[in-house]
C-alpha cells in the first residue's frame, strides 16, 4: 500500500481518537467561561446538554463491557472532573462554596474505578481548571490559596484508590484461598473416593478435565451421603450423624460428609485407632455405647460431651474397611438391633453411592477417549497422502496428551535405514529429512521389539538414545516412541516429547499405541494409493509418462498455450530399426535400449516439460513455451547424445566378450498454432514430420512447416538434416 495512504488512515485514526478528548476540553473551555462571566441560559443548556449526553454515553459503554481500553477511561475520567466543575460553577459561582467535595468526590470515584493513568489525567485537568479559574477571576495566582485544593486533589485520589484498592486485593486474596480450599477439599474427597488417581507433576487440558469430571463426581456422593445421614437424624431422633472415611495410607479418618445439630465440631482428621472409632475398625464389628457423661470424650466434639449414646459402624468396600459411621443423640438409649440394622443399610448405601458415581466417571473417561480416538481415526481415515496422515497423526496426539515434541520416522526394511519424514516442536526443526542406519537408538529397538520405549515415557538425554547421538531431540523429561506395524511389518515410528514430567502413562500410552496402530493402516494405504497412482499414470519399464496420462497432459499444456498465447512444440521420437535389434540381440537388450532412451529424455527435458512412452519404441515430448528452433536443439541433443550411447549384449559363447550395440533415433517436430491449434493435429503433424526423417534417411530431426504442404507430398513435412 502507498506511503501516502498509510499516513492518510493514519492520520484519520489519530484524529478519530482526538475528536473526544476535544470535545471534552472544549465544553471544559466553556466552564471556565462561564466561571468568569456567566453564559447566557441557552449556551449554558446547550454546554449542560453536551456534557451530560458525553458523559451518558461513556458511563453505558463502561457499564456494558468488563474491560476497558485506557483511553475510553481517561475520557470518562475527565468528563466526571469537568461536569464536577461545571456544576460546582454553575451553583455556587466561585470554587469556595459549598459544592467544592462534589470535585474531590469525582476525583475519588475516578481513582477508585479507573486506570492509575486515568486518575493522573483527571487530577491534571482538575488542577489546569482550577488554576485557570482562579487565574481569570482572582486576575493572579494565589498560591496559599490554590495549594490547600490541589493538595485534597492529590490526596483524595491517591489514597481513596490506595484504600479501595488494597480493600479490593483483600477481598479478592480472601476468596481465592475459600475458593482454592474448596476445591482442594473437593480433590481430595475425589482422591479418597478413588474417583481420581494420585497427582502428577505434569497436567494438561485432559488432566483438567479428568479432575473436573472427579469433583462433580466427589459433589454427587456428597450430596447422596448427606441426603442418608438426614434421613437416619430424623427418623432415629439423633444429635450428629456423620460418616468418616479412611485416607489411602489407613493412619487417620476425615469428615466426609455430616448432619448434626452441634453448634461446633472438630473438622480433624482424626486418628483410626482413636477412641470408639479405633473399637470400631479394629473388631469389624458395630460399637455401641449409652450413659456417656459429659467428661467422655469422643474426637468430634470440641469441648464436654454433649450427647449420652453413641454408635460406630465400619463401612466395607470390597471386603476391606474404607470409613466409619457414626451417629450419637442426647437421650440416653441404647441403639436397637432394628437400629444397627438401618445403620449397617445406610453405611452399604454409601458405599453403593461411591461405587456407583466411580463407574460412572469410568465411563465418562472412557466416553472421553473414545471420542477422541474417533476423531483421530476419522482424521486418519479421510487422509490420501502420507503428510496428510502424518498431519493429522500430530494433531490427534496433541489432542489425547501434552505433546511439545513430535517426530515421524520411516524405515527402509530393504536399505536398513531410518529416515525423520515429519518433525514439529521448537528447536528441532533441523531433525527432518535426516536418515540414519538401523540399531543405532531406541528409535530402531522399538521396531525390533514391537514395543513402546523408553519404560514408562522417562527419557533421559544423559542415558539414552532416541535417533542417534548426533541426531538428538529436543531435552524433554516425558518421551516415547511408538511403532508403526501393519501386518507385523514395520513402517516408522511415532516419536511424542513433553516438557511435562509423567505425561504418558499407561493410560495415555495405551490411547497412543492404537492411534499409532490406526496411523500405521492409514500410511499404509496412503502408500499404496500413490502406488496405484503411479501404476496408472506411468510407464512401468521407463519410469515415464504413460499414453493416458501424456494425453491428459497435452490437453492442459494445449489450453495454456492458447490461453497466454504461448509457443509450444511437440517431439516424436522413434528407435531406427528396433525390430532388427530384437531380432537380432533378442526383446532384453531392446528393453535396455529403451530404458537407455528414456533415461536420455528425462536427463534433457526441462522440469515443465512432459515426456511419455506412447508405445514400442516411440517417445512424446511436450515443451511449453518453446518453438520451432528450440524444439530442434533438443531433439539434436537427444539424437546424438543417443547414437554415442554404447549398449552391451549377452556374450553368445562363453569366455568371449560381450558385443556392442548402438541404435540412431529419429525425431518429428510440430509447433503451435503453426502446426495446429489441438492435440490431434499436432500429434499428425510431428508424426508426418517423423515418417520423412524416416523415409529420407533415418538419424534425423524433421520440423513440420506450412510451405511442406506445397512442395511435398501429402502427409510429409519439411526436412532438417542433422
Amino acid at each position: 500500500m502507498p506511503t501516502l495512504v498509510l499516513f492518510a488512515l493514519a492520520l484519520r485514526r489519530a484524529a478519530r481518537a482526538a475528536l473526544p478528548i476535544a470535545c471534552i476540553l472544549s465544553v471544559a473551555a466553556a466552564v471556565v467561561l462561564d466561571a468568569v462571566s456567566p453564559l447566557e441560559l441557552p449556551y449554558a443548556l446547550a454546554a449542560g446538554a453536551a456534557l451530560v449526553v458525553l458523559l451518558a454515553r461513556r458511563v453505558r459503554r463502561r457499564a456494558r463491557t468488563l474491560e476497558t481500553s485506557a483511553r475510553r477511561e481517561i475520557e470518562l475520567a475527565m468528563l466526571l472532573v469537568v461536569a464536577a466543575f461545571g456544576a460546582v460553577v454553575r451553583l455556587d459561582g466561585t470554587l469556595d462554596g459549598p459544592l467544592y467535595p462534589a470535585i474531590l468526590v469525582s476525583l475519588a470515584l475516578v481513582a477508585a474505578f479507573a486506570r492509575p493513568v486515568a486518575t493522573f489525567a483527571a487530577v491534571v485537568l482538575a488542577g489546569a481548571l482550577e488554576l485557570a479559574i482562579a487565574r481569570l477571576v482572582a486576575g493572579e495566582l494565589t498560591i496559599p490559596h490554590l495549594a490547600p485544593h490541589i493538595g485534597f486533589m492529590v490526596a483524595f485520589a491517591c489514597l481513596n484508590g490506595a484504600v479501595l484498592r488494597t480493600e479490593v486485593s483483600r477481598v479478592r486474596s480472601l476468596l481465592r484461598s475459600r475458593l482454592d480450599g474448596e476445591m482442594t477439599r473437593l480433590r481430595d474427597d475425589a482422591r479418597s473416593f478413588r474417583l481420581l488417581a494420585a497427582p502428577t507433576p505434569g497436567r494438561d487440558a485432559s488432566r483438567q478435565d479428568e479432575e473436573r469430571l472427579a469433583r462433580s463426581g466427589a459433589q454427587e456422593i456428597h450430596e447422596a451421603v448427606l441426603f442418608a445421614l438426614r434421613l437416619l437424624k430424623q427418623s432415629l431422633g439423633l444429635h450428629t450423624a456423620m460418616l468418616l472415611w479412611q485416607n489411602d495410607a489407613g493412619t487417620h479418618l476425615r469428615i466426609s460428609e455430616l448432619a448434626s445439630d452441634a453448634p461446633e465440631l472438630s473438622e480433624g482428621p482424626f486418628g483410626s485407632g482413636d477412641g470408639i472409632l479405633g473399637a470400631a475398625l479394629a473388631q469389624g464389628t458395630a460399637v455401641a455405647v449409652a450413659g456417656l457423661k459429659p467428661s467422655y470424650r469422643l474426637p468430634y466434639y470440641t469441648g464436654p460431651c454433649p450427647v449420652r449414646s453413641v454408635c460406630a459402624l465400619p463401612v466395607f468396600e470390597h471386603g476391606a474397611p474404607r470409613g466409619v459411621l457414626v451417629v450419637d443423640r442426647v437421650d440416653d438409649r441404647v441403639f436397637s438391633p432394628h437400629e444397627a440394622e438401618l445403620l449397617e443399610e445406610a453405611g452399604r448405601y454409601a458405599v453403593r453411592a461411591i461405587q456407583n458415581e466411580r463407574v460412572f466417571v469410568l465411563l465418562e473417561r472412557a466416553k472421553a477417549e473414545q471420542g477422541k480416538l474417533y476423531r483421530a481415526v476419522e482424521a486418519l481415515n479421510s487422509a490420501r497422502a502420507e503428510a496428510e496422515v502424518i498431519d493429522a497423526a500430530v494433531k490427534s496426539a496433541r489432542e489425547i496428551t501434552s505433546v511439545d515434541f513430535a517426530a515421524i520416522t520411516l524405515f527402509d526394511e530393504k536399505a536398513k535405514m531410518h529416515e525423520i519424514r515429519a518433525v514439529s516442536g521448537e528447536g528441532a526443526e533441523d531433525l527432518a529429512g535426516a536418515r540414519f542406519r538401523h540399531n543405532t537408538g531406541l528409535v530402531s529397538m522399538v521396531l525390533e521389539n514391537r514395543h513402546p520405549l523408553p519404560y514408562r515415557g522417562e527419557y533421559d538425554p544423559a542415558h539414552q538414545v532416541i535417533f542417534t547421538k548426533r541426531l538428538l531431540p529436543p531435552a524433554v523429561p516425558s518421551l516415547v516412541a511408538l511403532p508403526l506395524l501393519v501386518h507385523d511389518r514395520p513402517l516408522g515410528t511415532l516419536v511424542l516429547g513433553s516438557r511435562r514430567r509423567a505425561v504418558f502413562n499407561d493410560a495415555a500410552r495405551s490411547t497412543l499405541e492404537v492411534l499409532a496402530s490406526h496411523m500405521a493402516v492409514s500410511l499404509s494405504n496412503a502408500r499404496m494409493l500413490r502406488r496405484l497412482e503411479e501404476l496408472a499414470t506411468t510407464d512401468g519399464l521407463t519410469g515415464l509418462l504413460n499414453k493416458r496420462a501424456m494425453l491428459e497432459a497435452a490437453e492442459q499444456k494445449i489450453a495454456l498455450a492458447k490461453r497466454f498465447h504461448r509457443k509450444l512444440s511437440v517431439l516424436i521420437t522413434d528407435i531406427d530399426h528396433f525390430k532388427k535389434v530384437n531380432d537380432t540381440w533378442g526383446h532384453d537388450v531392446g528393453d535396455v535400449i529403451i530404458k537407455g532412451l528414456g533415461e536420455i529424455l528425462r536427463r534433457a527435458k526441462r522440469t515443465t516439460d512432459a515426456v511419455a512412452r506412447f508405445g514400442g519404441e516411440e517417445f512424446v515430448i511436450i515443451c511449453d513455451e518453446t518453438d520451432a528452433r528450440g524444439a530442434m536443439l533438443l531433439a539434436e541433443r537427444v539424437r546424438e547424445e543417443l547414437g554415442k550411447t554404447v549398449y552391451h549384449a549377452k556374450a553368445t559363447e562363453p569366455g568371449k566378450e560381450a558385443p556392442t550395440v548402438q541404435v540412431t533415433c529419429s525425431v518429428g517436430i510440430a509447433t503451435f498454432p503453426e502446426a495446429g491449434t489441438t492435440w490431434d493435429e499436432l500429434f499428425k503433424a510431428a508424426d508426418d514430420a517423423l515418417y520423412v526423417s524416416k523415409r529420407t534417411g533415418r538419424n534425423r530431426v524433421t520440423a513440420w512447416a506450412p510451405a511442406a504442404k506445397s512442395t511435398e507430398p501429402k502427409g510429409k513435412g519439411k526436412t532438417a538434416a542433422a
